[in-house]
């Protein structure tokens, strides 16, 4: 894609928008970056900005948003934003980053998403890949935004992208070779006018450019995974529950892998490191991913059994009087606690709260009733945890995690387990669920 002496403006400056301001200069565009953010709030992104020549704006969006041949709109961008609004009024065509970084990436690309599950499925893929002597890099929602190294992959590279439903809500042509669903529960509802219809779709654009030559990866134990309306594309699978016909599944506790409905066995369940059966799911689809990329199974089985996890996932932090704590910060909706709940054996004091999505608790109720001793509610939605679960277990609010911490280790019990899975985005209490996983850990580790 040329763009040189094209003028670009990049809505956001955040870790994708400087991303894609760099890539556009190195590639002879005249970038422009606004933020709404005052300069004091994102002085870190403001000196890499100054420091790489890049002009722009701070405090609110001007008129010269407009002066330009394209917009590069972050994530975090909602799509009925006024810029954005009259930026379509204006006909000026709006990409996202991810779309944006796509057009310099020679590598073949695999895009992952799915409510939960996308950070582990794309690190243990990363590290698979690797493992299998196949230079990989992963980028995306993972942190590392795709624009900083969207031109760095060579014809036989891999990209690894996990991608939000929020990254594809401006793309048009993006074609990953291999596009990845993994699953799809309520989330993110209040971007999507409370529609989960409206989420489902916009999760569905990852494949909509593919063509007979790519590949789409759905759970069939999913149904929202299978409405991609793309006949042309190669069509794989993953189950935790039956047998398919091209695609990764269990049976007997043993993984196995299909190909027109000739299965071999790979490896044993319980031999995976990572535990759960949302890790067992996330194991088979990159399994998937793997044997379409070609790689062999020893060193699938190699990666498969020593990867180290992510943090923020179901992390084992620290034991402290037979008391275990665990952070799982990463937890921001209801679908990916109920995976954590069903993870444990122990008796759980559960950590739950944030800013609320539009969260609706039943999913996770027997659950509660099974295995939870007690709740600890925080953050703006802590009256809503309480008005909702207290008649099923003891609920306490809470002001601040050490606040849990603390009372855990006076009413927890050798073998029980502090659990940190919120429900709920981080934003009312904390800079991302990455600073609270670790404003948890730092705490624990220092009693």
């Amino acid at each position: 894609m040329n763009i040189k002496g094209k003028k670009i403006t990049i809505l956001g400056a955040v870790r994708s928008g400087i991303g894609a301001a760099k890539l556009a200069k190195k590639f002879g565009a005249f970038p422009f970056v606004s933020d709404l953010s005052p300069e004091e709030k994102i002085q870190e992104n403001v000196k890499v900005l100054r420091d790489n020549l890049i002009e722009f704006e701070c405090g609110g969006h001007s008129k010269r948003v407009f002066d330009c041949d394209l917009i590069v709109t972050s994530p975090g961008v909602p799509t009925d934003s006024e810029v954005l609004q009259e930026a379509v009024s204006l006909n000026i065509e709006i990409i996202s980053e991810l779309e944006f970084a796509s057009w310099f990436c020679k590598g073949k690309i695999i895009g992952i998403t799915g409510t939960n599950g996308k950070t582990t499925t794309t690190s243990l893929c990363e590290y698979t890949f690797n493992k299998c002597g196949k230079n990989t890099i992963a980028a995306g929602n993972i942190g590392l935004a795709f624009s900083e190294v969207a031109d760095s992959f060579g014809e036989n590279d891999f990209a690894v992208v996990e991608i939000s439903s929020f990254q594809l809500d401006f793309i048009k042509d993006f074609r990953p070779f291999v596009s990845v669903i993994l699953n799809i529960t309520p989330d993110h509802l209040d971007r999507y006018e409370h529609d989960v219809k409206k989420y489902a779709a916009s999760k569905m654009k990852i494949g909509e450019n593919q063509n007979n030559t790519d590949y789409y990866i759905f759970n069939a134990d999913d149904k929202g995974t299978l409405e991609l309306n793309n006949n042309s594309v190669k069509r794989y699978s993953f189950s935790i529950k039956n047998k398919v016909f091209n695609g990764a599944f269990t049976e007997n506790s043993k993984i196995f892998f299909s190909e027109n409905g000739k299965a071999e066995e790979i490896m044993n369940c319980g031999d995976l490191s990572i535990k759960g059966e949302h890790n067992l799911a996330n194991a088979l689809a990159v399994l998937a991913i793997a044997k379409i990329a070609g790689c062999k199974n020893d060193g699938i089985i190699a990666s498969f059994k020593s990867f180290p996890g992510v943090e923020h996932r179901l992390e084992f932090v620290r034991e402290i009087n037979g008391i275990k704590f665990i952070n799982d910060s990463k937890a921001t909706n209801v679908d990916s606690v109920w995976y954590a709940l069903r993870s444990f054996n122990e008796p759980l004091f559960l950590i739950l709260g944030g800013k609320d999505k539009g969260n609706d608790y039943k999913q996770i109720e027997e659950e509660v009733k099974q295995r939870v001793k007690k709740i600890y509610a925080i953050g703006s939605s802590a009256e809503k945890v309480k008005n909702y679960f207290e008649n099923i277990v003891p609920v306490e609010i809470k002001n601040s995690l050490g606040e849990c911490v603390d009372s855990s280790l006076a009413e927890a019990q050798k073998e029980e387990v502090l659990l940190l899975s919120p429900a709920c985005a981080s934003f009312d209490m904390f800079k991302s669920y990455e600073d609270r996983g670790k404003q948890f850990k730092d705490y624990v580790k220092n009693i």
